[in-house]
């Protein structure tokens, strides 16, 4: 599996365009939820998604809510867990560049398809720096 990928219903709909342009970059993605517009509380697929990048079934995942912020907060409870919350390219690349984020949270009530496009690319495309960061980035995995 490369990506594991959740929503809430705010998120369901910018999941499933996610899902395309995970799939035309030909990445196996697992879809943890949510599976339609019905509400739904966020913990629960933010929960899923980190637990199982957590366990090692995927090295990254994506969330998405409304603002990308409850979501988030959901799945950094779980450790090991880095989850960004991005809303530029800027954040994006400095997600992946400095904290080594293993999942991508966005918010599809602050985004427009676009943006989430260039967010997911450049998200994916980008490499940790190493050095100075892993340093800090170990800090944030201690207990």
């Amino acid at each position: 599996m490369d990506i594991i990928i959740g929503s809430d219903h705010a998120g369901f709909a910018a999941k499933e365009y996610v899902k395309e342009l995970l799939a035309q970059r030909g990445l196996s993605v697992e879809d943890k939820g949510c599976f339609s517009e019905e509400s739904v509380h966020y913990p629960i697929y933010g929960k899923a998604v980190a637990k199982a990048i957590a366990a090692g079934e995927a090295p990254r995942g994506i969330l998405i809510c409304g603002t990308g912020i409850g979501i988030s907060l959901a799945a950094n409870k779980v450790k090991g867990i880095r989850a960004a919350l991005c809303h530029d390219a800027f954040t994006a690349r400095a997600s992946r560049e400095h904290n080594d984020a293993n999942i991508l949270a966005m918010g599809a009530r602050v985004l427009s398809l676009e943006q989430i496009k260039e967010i997911v690319e450049i998200w994916l495309d980008t490499e940790f720096l190493g050095g100075r960061h892993a340093e800090r980035v170990a800090m944030i995995e201690e207990d």
